[in-house]
């Protein structure tokens, strides 16, 4: 059974200037940093189980807004959320929190900042641990494909001005509360008090065109990103929950190309909001991992 968490209870709030932006951050413990990157549209409270789980383990959890998302900064214009300057971002966050690399966990978008990340700069990252989200590599090819094409339908259709933001803003953000509460597998994943804050969040000015930008940046500015691929070898953890209503398994195709030693445990009853559907599988594999030694394969 996991338990209610409130924002005070997880850990302590404070702003990281990097990359001249200014980035709420939560964190929790003392020891050898976790940076902890959500995803779309999510937040920091997207890891409310795994902060105080790492916490207690002994680590530095760190899980901040990224950009444009809840209270962090949020610049005017797609381009100011181009890839490569989100990338920069957590480069600058890991670099604040001392001489030491750290480890990074990423879900959906915050997972494929943690590629661009350990490709830009492997000397900053001692382990690498994604939740459902592709390498960008990887998902570029596959989204040629229909079978995965059909499921990033929303990626598309935000490429349209204004539209999207009175979508998902139609009934009180009922879009995003149908997909944190109809696509995961664990009845109440999240709570109304979850959809709450998430819908707070979301509602901040600005907050919403900035969390869209990602996919216009991310589309516009695709030859910028691409040129930042590289093979990266070391620890790399993929989890991946199975029941994943927006990426088939396929995005999973040619990883090895890109990250040699990348191990992948697949959780068969959790949906794409993973660390909710199973955060206690997900908390014990993740201690797991940093627990252990690395042997490349």
């Amino acid at each position: 059974m996991v338990a209610a968490v409130t924002a005070r209870e997880v850990g302590t709030h404070r702003y990281v200037y990097t990359n001249g932006v200014r980035l709420h951050c939560v964190e929790a413990g003392h020891g050898p940093p976790v940076v902890l990157l959500h995803g779309f549209p999510e937040f920091w409270y997207s890891w409310r189980h795994q902060i105080p789980a790492l916490a207690q383990a002994g680590f530095r959890a760190v899980a901040p807004d990224l950009r444009g998302y809840n209270q962090s900064d949020k610049p005017p214009g797609v381009e100011s959320y181009r890839p490569e300057l989100l990338a920069q971002d957590v480069v600058g966050l890991i670099e604040s929190l001392g001489p030491s690399p750290a480890v990074v966990v990423g879900h959906d978008w915050g997972g494929i900042l943690g590629w661009l990340v350990t490709m830009r700069r492997p000397d900053l990252v001692q382990k690498l641990i994604v939740l459902n989200a592709p390498h960008p590599a990887t998902f570029a090819t596959e989204v040629r494909h229909a079978r995965q094409f059909l499921r990033s339908w929303y990626a598309f259709f935000f490429q349209l001005p204004w539209l999207p933001e009175a979508a998902l803003r139609f009934q009180n953000f009922g879009l995003v509360r149908h997909a944190l509460r109809r696509q995961t597998v664990r009845p109440g994943a999240f709570t109304p008090d979850d959809i709450r804050r998430y819908r707070e969040a979301l509602a901040r000015p600005g907050a919403l065109t900035a969390a869209i930008n990602y996919y216009r940046a991310a589309f516009r500015y695709r030859r910028e990103t691409a040129r930042l691929y590289r093979p990266v070898r070391g620890p790399i953890l993929v989890i991946w929950g199975e029941r994943d209503a927006a990426m088939t398994p396929h995005v999973l195709d040619g990883l090895a190309a890109w990250a040699p030693d990348a191990r992948v445990l697949r959780l068969p009853d959790a949906s794409h909001w993973v660390q909710n559907d199973a955060p206690e599988a997900v908390n014990q594999v993740i201690l797991a991992f940093l627990s252990q030694t690395w042997v490349a394969r």
